[in-house]
């Protein structure tokens, strides 16, 4: 079979033509709505809803961020240290998923609510205070696997509608998702006993 060489309405079908004689009408929206920054006519879901998400996103990540924080001040006993030390690391971490959601807040058009009062009740996240070292892995354990299942839901409700919070959510899963097995492992070897099914 010889090779065609494709003429170039066959490359490009009468729609990808259309869609290119629409950049002119693209650069005259763009201009006419420059108030709305990064919110444009392609942005099919409700800002405002966006934003109250994320605010819990945010809330979430806030009190994960205290809750590692006050464990890893907290944390006693003879093998603490590298214990502390992981508590630490994780909310360094969650303190940098709570300055990304609020800056995607701020980008949006909102302001991220930092305001310590309702906290709580906008996280999806628990804040639990407990004594003993076992009991703070668990507890951290259990938060971040809230975290995963609230984030997944949020990543497929965005899906293509707004991908750019769907791919900061996705980047914070990756990193909640692997906190989730580093408190599974502590707590392995803290309690002596594999919790997952081999």
């Amino acid at each position: 079979m010889k090779n065609q060489v494709l003429s170039r309405d066959e490359v490009l079908p009468a729609k990808h033509e259309v869609f290119l004689a629409d950049i002119q009408q693209l650069r005259a929206r763009a201009r006419a709505n420059i108030n709305d920054g990064a919110i444009t006519p392609a942005y099919d879901i409700d800002v405002k809803h966006t934003i109250d998400i994320l605010q819990s996103v945010l809330a979430t990540e806030i009190v994960c961020m205290l809750r590692y924080t006050m464990n890893a001040v907290a944390a006693t006993g003879i093998s603490s240290e590298s214990v502390k030390n992981e508590f630490d690391e994780h909310a360094r971490e969650e303190q940098q998923h709570m300055r990304m959601v609020a800056e995607r807040i701020n980008q949006l058009g909102g302001t991220p609510d930092f305001n310590p009062q309702g906290l709580l009740t906008r996280s999806a996240s628990e804040y639990v205070e407990t004594d003993s070292l076992v009991d703070m892995i668990r507890e951290n354990l259990i938060a971040e696997r809230v975290a995963c299942e609230h984030y997944r839901e949020l990543i497929r409700y965005f899906s293509d509608r707004d991908p750019a919070t769907r791919v900061m959510l996705e980047q914070i899963l990756v990193k909640e998702e692997e906190h989730a097995s580093d408190m599974h492992d502590l707590l392995v070897a803290h309690e002596g006993k594999p919790m997952l099914a081999k």
